[in-house]
């Protein structure tokens, strides 16, 4: 008998019968205990193996996707295979090619290859890292960036339903946008606005609202991009943006005077691009029975005539009437010559809303004699 445990609770000893082998025989014991030892420190090496390997693993994936503030810095040869060495190109401009990709976990992104940024490391790191600080939900989002030597790449969010222009201008691409699908992207857009202008800790201006800058999501909601890159290309964003095919259309005077740029001049872009959801089409284009678009809708605002001849042709019959005219003498104030006399996004966006009432406005004459020279 082996004795275990004396006087429990009770006041009895406890005993318990024990096979004599067990415990007869010193080398009996030192086997068992020898083979204890060698199975734990086998199972400890593989334990480590396995450590081992799953942290190469983790330190890979960090190295790919190291976050950096808020935004996730990715290495050239990550995105080059996500987006299959750029082979599906999105888009592009005068600041740098737009394409799709795909990330490990099956995230769709898109990724934009910046040209002429001439920023150090550590300016550029830096700069973009406040962007990332910047979200809103009319703002698209920026996910990460890429920045080895002359490569930079910003990785943004992917939008689904592609820019505005393609659905305003491009008729075998996409369905026609409806009255109210066109009202509230103009809404969402003002608010993605006001949020740069009057939101963030500094202002910031766009310098760049076009409909290709203007992305859709799933549900057609609207959301700027692009937003920043003006700080952070610099001069050479001034020089590509003036000399920008297709972009002057929505510049203001401004740009052409030389005069200090402010956040009206994204006011007057802005008042540009509503024209073009109006009518469905450029601004630039003039066939021989129209005179310029935004000149055209100004004089019929202002004798008060029939707007319904300045709607997109292809739009369905059934078009609030009050939100034609709202939007329309809203364009034509954030058109105006004086940087001073346009709205700010703000009282854009409480326009829209029906908060607040705005009379028609004058004809911007600024604009009428550079379309007469022209």
């Amino acid at each position: 008998m082996q004795e275990l445990l004396k006087n429990d609770d009770r006041g009895r000893t406890l005993y318990l019968r024990v096979a004599v082998s067990k415990y007869s025989s010193g080398k009996n014991k030192k086997g068992i205990i020898g083979f204890v030892l060698g199975s734990v420190s086998v199972v400890l090496v593989f334990s480590g193996l396995i450590f081992a390997v799953g942290k190469i693993r983790q330190v890979d994936e960090e190295q790919t996707t190291t976050v950096y503030g808020s935004l996730v810095a990715f290495r050239y040869k990550d995105v080059r295979r996500a987006t299959k060495n750029f082979k599906e190109k999105m888009g592009g401009g005068g600041f740098g090619s737009v394409f799709k990709g795909k990330l490990p976990d099956s995230t769709t992104i898109a990724v934009k290859k910046l040209e002429s940024v001439n920023q150090g490391e550590k300016q550029f790191r830096a700069e973009v890292s406040t962007l990332g600080t910047i979200q809103h939900v009319n703002l698209v989002r920026l996910r990460g960036f890429c920045s080895e030597g002359k490569k930079k790449l910003l990785v943004y969010e992917y939008m689904q339903n592609g820019s505005l222009d393609s659905h305003l201008f491009h008729e075998m691409e996409s369905k026609v946008l409806g009255w109210k699908t066109r009202y509230q992207i103009a809404l969402g857009t003002a608010k993605g606005l006001a949020y740069l202008h009057e939101e963030c800790r500094d202002c910031i201006i766009h310098c760049d609202i076009k409909p290709e800058n203007i992305l859709l999501d799933v549900d057609f909601s609207p959301k700027v991009a692009d937003f920043g890159l003006a700080k952070l290309l610099g001069r050479e964003f001034s020089k590509v943006l003036t000399t920008m095919r297709g972009t002057t259309g929505y510049l203001a005077p401004e740009w052409i005077l030389g005069v200090a740029i402010t956040n009206k001049a994204d006011v007057y872009s802005f008042g540009m691009m509503l024209f073009e959801l109006i009518s469905g089409r450029r601004n630039t284009y003039q066939s021989d029975a129209t005179k310029y678009f935004p000149i055209w809708a100004s004089s019929v605002v202002i004798e008060g005539g029939d707007v319904f001849r300045l709607l997109d042709s292809k739009l369905e019959t059934h078009v609030d009437v009050e939100e034609v005219w709202r939007i329309c003498k809203l364009a034509c104030w954030c058109i105006q010559d004086d940087a001073n006399h346009r709205p700010s996004m703000g009282d854009v966006v409480q326009v829209l809303e029906g908060i607040l009432d705005v009379k028609p406005s004058p004809i911007p004459r600024l604009l009428q004699a550079l379309v007469d020279d022209d």
